[in-house]
């Protein structure tokens, strides 16, 4: 018997209950469904309209909520191959006009978003969920996450959210961002930073 595709569904707005498609387990993790809520409850009126960056994206599923939700631009950064390919499948069946995607590492391809940003003039909610620390080969991926976010111009970020592991300390500074609140979902947490 062939293995189910692993499936999500849009929560709400404009294509509630469209059917996203996951990619494997052993390259993405997929943010809980608490999670999400949690977040588009507490920016829920706020994305409308917004530009709305969603880094290491896997199948894509926060930025498309986000699009579902009101937002008019989603950008997102994804370096795996397969989950590129769930990527572009979810994102045809919604607005592919609204959605621009930059494939490969994330952390080279920043200065690229960054300038499209600066281009349009524009500043983005940046949603921030990399792959846990426990993974192999990824030991040093939170160090590089705050080096990221330090490198972000203030004027491009209008709040940067990092989903991550609750044992992971955040600075309470970075770069020209502060710690505005954090929220605990067992061993996820969601960590809010915004410029002064």
């Amino acid at each position: 018997m062939k293995n189910k595709p692993l499936t999500k569904k849009i929560i709400s707005g404009k294509y509630k209950g469209k059917t996203l498609l996951l990619p494997s387990k052993l390259t993405t993790r997929s943010s809980k469904s608490i999670v999400l809520e949690s977040f588009f409850n507490t920016i829920q009126f706020e994305i409308i309209d917004a530009t709305f960056v969603e880094v290491f994206s896997g199948s894509g599923s926060i930025g498309l909520e986000a699009l579902s939700r009101g937002a008019k631009e989603i950008i997102f950064m994804e370096k795996d191959k397969d989950a590129l390919s769930v990527l572009k499948k979810n994102i045809a069946q919604m607005n592919p006009l609204a959605c621009e995607i930059f494939a490969g590492d994330s952390f080279a391809n920043i200065d690229a978003v960054v300038k499209t940003l600066k281009r349009k003039n524009t500043d983005a909610y940046i949603y921030i969920d990399p792959p846990f620390s426990i993974r192999e080969g990824m030991e040093d991926i939170y160090e590089k996450m705050i080096q990221l976010i330090a490198s972000l111009p203030k004027e491009n970020a209008k709040l940067i959210i990092i989903e991550h592991m609750t044992t992971l300390k955040i600075p309470t500074t970075i770069g020209q961002f502060k710690v505005k609140k954090s929220k605990k979902f067992g061993n996820t947490t969601l960590t809010y930073l915004k410029s002064e």
